[in-house]
C-alpha cells in the first residue's frame, strides 16, 4: 500500500512543481527538471546524507517517467488545474506523510539513532519542496510559518512510537500517516502557524 501511495505522491508533487515552474516561465526542460527534483529530491538528499545507495530513481528509473509524465500532464491541463487546487493540497499533504514514513523506515533499517531517523523522515518529506522553491527563487515553505515540517516531525514521532510499542510497520504506517495527514489538513483549513521570529535593526 505504501508503494502505491508513493507513486500517487510523486505524481502529485511533480504536477504541482510543474505549475511552479510555469509561473517562472520555464521551458519544457525546466518544467520536467523542477518536477523530478521536487518529487524525488527529498529521497536523493536523504540517501546522499546517509550514504544509502543506489538512489531510488536509479534503482527504479520508471519513477523518472512517472514524474516527467505528471509534469507534462500538468502543463497541458494548466487551464483547469486551478479548479483542482484543493485536491492537490490534499495530495501534497499525503505526499508529505508518505515520504516522511519512508525516510524513517530507511534510516531504521540502517540501525541509526532516533534523532537521525527523525531527521531522515523530515528531509525525505520536505527536501524536495525546499529544492523546488530554491530553484524557483522562492522562500522555501519549510522556512515559513506554515505547519509543514512540524507535521512531518509529528508523523515520524508517531510512527516510531508505535513501532517501539511493539506493533508492526504496517499498522505504524497507517496510523502515523492518518494522524499526520489530518494534522496537515487542519493546519491548512484553520491557518495554523508556527511562531515567527521578527528582528529589525533600529536605524540611528
Amino acid at each position: 500500500m505504501l508503494h502505491i501511495l508513493y507513486i500517487i505522491a510523486i505524481t502529485a508533487e511533480a504536477m504541482t512543481a510543474a505549475l511552479s515552474a510555469g509561473r517562472r516561465n520555464m521551458d519544457w526542460v525546466g518544467v520536467c527538471i523542477i518536477a523530478c527534483v521536487t518529487a524525488l529530491g527529498g529521497g536523493t538528499l536523504r540517501n546522499i546524507i546517509l550514504g544509502h545507495y543506489p538512489m531510488t530513481w536509479i534503482a527504479h528509473p520508471e519513477y523518472l517517467l512517472v514524474t516527467t509524465g505528471g509534469a507534462i500532464a500538468a502543463a497541458l491541463l494548466a487551464s483547469i488545474m486551478k479548479k483542482l487546487r484543493l485536491i492537490f493540497l490534499w495530495l501534497d499533504a499525503l505526499g508529505l506523510v508518505v515520504f516522511t514514513i519512508i525516510g524513517c523506515q530507511i534510516a531504521m533499517d540502517l540501525h541509526l539513532p532516533l534523532l537521525i531517523v527523525l531527521l531522515s523522515g523530515i528531509i525525505t518529506g520536505c527536501g524536495g519542496g525546499v529544492l523546488r522553491d530554491i530553484l524557483c527563487n522562492d522562500i522555501p515553505l519549510l522556512f515559513r510559518k506554515e505547519i509543514y515540517a512540524t507535521a512531518s516531525l509529528f508523523t515520524g514521532l508517531i510512527y516510531m512510537g508505535i513501532i517501539y510499542l511493539g506493533y508492526g510497520m504496517h499498522a505504524a504506517s497507517v496510523i502515523a500517516a492518518a494522524i499526520g495527514f489530518i494534522l496537515r489538513l487542519l493546519a491548512i483549513k484553520y491557518n495554523w502557524q508556527m511562531p515567527k521570529f521578527v528582528y529589525q535593526e533600529e536605524l540611528e
